[in-house]
């Protein structure tokens, strides 16, 4: 397995109290393979992300339990030098705002290149031999020429595309995108989902794609694990969820993808708002605003019932909603 995460907490000590964002989560990918982590913002996905890499803000953030089993060996207990080796060379992210995760004051080719000057001991000039070469990898048109440019002379999509050359630059056995076709149109998105899926069939590395957005990474992704309030609450072979979901929380997200014969009709929308961390409701946190919730929903905590071999649901009455498919 080339990345497993198990029982993961994280939580953030704040002066309101301690907003607990990440509850025990547990995943894993493996080499070729793309996991979809999805929730609307505020579910953890992100900070589950920033914890497997290393970059989490600390303080105010911490990881108060679990592990990180990267090619099998355990990632938390080692020391900032040790996870800056794997960063990068190991694993690479691709962050939501392309625009504020590049330098303003540094041209994409010296960006690229100083990937292989600081991992690579490469001198300068063949660095930015190798970062035109990346672009032209992304399909950056007149990548030479560019290559002297600034992000802000870059479209929305074209600086994704940089930013996924930078994460590829090394070669990553595993690669996290962080909402990356957040803010492009419909085009843009699908061009960013095809390089994605591309890169990751060429170079076989694992992928988790973070997203809020079903209607993306219904051809991309082989698994999808489903976050609410830090937690996991479905995790299915991807056709699988897009045919019968088990949760009424994914039922709710896939309800709110628009469709062509809602022409004229209002948008279905999940009723009410997500949990505040600092005082997640007793019970399953998604009881507040579930059609289906009952007495047990409100006072116990469902644990990931098996639905199947390879498929989970955090949902007392999943049986229900696997055989409920009638969207509104």
């Amino acid at each position: 397995m080339l990345l497993e995460v198990r029982d993961l907490y994280v939580e953030f000590r704040t002066r309101d109290g301690v907003a607990h964002a990440v509850n025990g989560v547990s995943f894993a990918v493996d080499s070729g393979e793309t996991l979809a982590v999805l929730g609307e913002s505020g579910s953890g996905k992100s900070v589950t992300a920033q914890a497997v890499m290393g970059i989490l803000d600390t303080p105010p953030g911490r990881i108060t339990g679990g592990e990180i089993l990267f090619q099998g060996r355990d990632l938390l207990p080692l020391k900032e030098d040790a996870r800056r080796r794997i960063r990068g060379a190991g694993m690479a992210m691709v962050f939501q705002d392309a625009l504020s995760a590049l330098n303003p004051v540094l041209s994409v080719g010296d960006q690229l290149g100083e990937m292989f000057v600081v991992h690579r001991g490469m001198s300068k000039k063949a660095a930015r031999a190798r970062a035109v070469e990346l672009m032209d990898r992304v399909r950056i048109p007149a990548a030479r020429e560019r290559a002297g440019q600034y992000p802000h002379q870059f479209s929305g999509g074209m600086r994704q595309r940089i930013m996924i050359a930078m994460a590829m630059a090394l070669e990553p056995d595993l690669i996290i995108a962080d909402e990356p076709t957040t803010a492009l149109d419909v085009t843009v998105q699908a061009q960013v989902m095809d390089l994605l899926a591309e890169l990751r069939s060429e170079l076989g590395m694992g992928l988790i794609l973070i997203t809020h957005d079903l209607g993306v990474v219904a051809d991309v992704a082989d698994r999808i694990a489903v976050m609410y309030a830090g937690r996991i609450v479905e995790t299915a072979p991807v056709h699988d969820v897009y045919q019968a979901p088990a949760h009424p929380y994914t039922q709710g997200l896939l309800d709110s993808i628009p469709r062509l014969h809602h022409k004229g009709k209002e948008l279905y929308a999940i009723q009410g708002l997500p949990p505040n961390l600092l005082a997640i409701p007793p019970g399953c946190a998604f009881h507040p605003r579930c059609p289906r919730a009952q007495d047990v929903c409100r006072t116990e905590e469902p644990p990931l019932y098996e639905v199947s071999e390879d498929r989970r649901s955090a949902c007392h009455f999943w049986k229900e909603t696997l055989h409920d498919t009638t969207a509104p």
